[in-house]
């Protein structure tokens, strides 16, 4: 089976690397103030640790793939190591696709603990794209290895999580950690969805990642709907009574070079 099919079918699938042994549970953090947060906005990227003096392990979440018609959502995590800093992280929405494929070997190999997790096409289409996302978000942070004592989350939405968790909104342009976990969110998608491109030829997955572009939806007319897509999503849910399906098409194979856990 494809990487892509699989993604498309399967409910998840979560990558992961730790660098350090687990650590012991360090006391919780108090939460920060809005006013702190939003004092520093000003100034870019700010240090997890001078805003959360008491959490040791800190983790910072980001999804990618939420607005597209095709494929699964992406959701990462990742928790810094602060002795071997990374430069040039910023949300990843404001990099290049060559200075994020740069930084995320290098998120890789610095960071403490880091996880990719997915969710499903099916799993968007029956809980909704919000609660697939949360669900992706709680699987990349489970998936770490260890226990963080505080989770940041870019946006206004945590995910149901066994630790402490706050909300950022624009986290992945103020926290390091978020930056860090949104461009190997969007990275992993990215390859994601040019590996769909090979398996189901003609729609532009490898240009346009499943966004509705002019044309992506020129192609779903023509060629009918994938099991990448979104069944809930509009235009695909009204398309689908009257264009043809690609559903039964033969799907070219793709290689399977999905990321392995791996562990120091």
């Amino acid at each position: 089976m494809t990487k892509a099919k699989r993604a498309a079918t399967a409910a998840a699938e979560t990558t992961a690397k730790t660098t350090q042994k687990r650590s012991k549970k360090e006391p919780k953090t108090a939460k920060a103030t809005a006013k702190a947060v939003a004092a520093d906005a000003a100034g870019g990227l700010f240090a997890e640790a001078g805003f959360w003096p008491d959490a040791k392990i800190i983790a910072g979440v980001d999804e990618a793939g939420r607005g597209p018609l095709a494929g699964p959502v992406c959701a990462a995590a990742v928790v810094l190591d602060p002795e071997r800093p990374i430069e040039g992280l910023n949300d990843s929405k404001k990099l290049s696709a060559k200075k994020r494929e740069a930084l995320e070997p290098l998120i890789k190999e610095r960071a403490r603990a880091w996880a990719v997790a997915w969710g499903s096409v099916e799993e968007i289409d029956s809980l909704n794209i919000l609660e697939a996302t949360l669900l992706a978000m709680r699987r990349a942070v489970e998936g770490l290895g260890i226990t963080p004592d505080l989770v940041l989350v870019d946006g206004n939405r945590p995910p149901h999580l066994a630790v402490p968790v706050e909300t950022i909104v624009k986290g992945d342009a103020k926290v390091p950690a978020i930056s860090a976990a949104s461009i190997l969110a969007k990275t992993a998608r990215d390859r994601l969805m040019t590996e769909a491109a090979q398996t189901y030829p003609g729609y532009g997955f490898e240009v346009h990642a499943g966004y509705g572009t002019k044309r992506h939806l020129e192609a779903l007319k023509t060629l009918g709907v994938t099991p990448l897509h979104r069944r809930s999503f509009e235009p695909v849910k009204s398309m689908l009574a009257e264009a043809p399906t690609a559903e039964s098409a033969p799907a070219k194979n793709t290689a399977d070079e999905a990321d392995k856990a791996q562990t120091d």
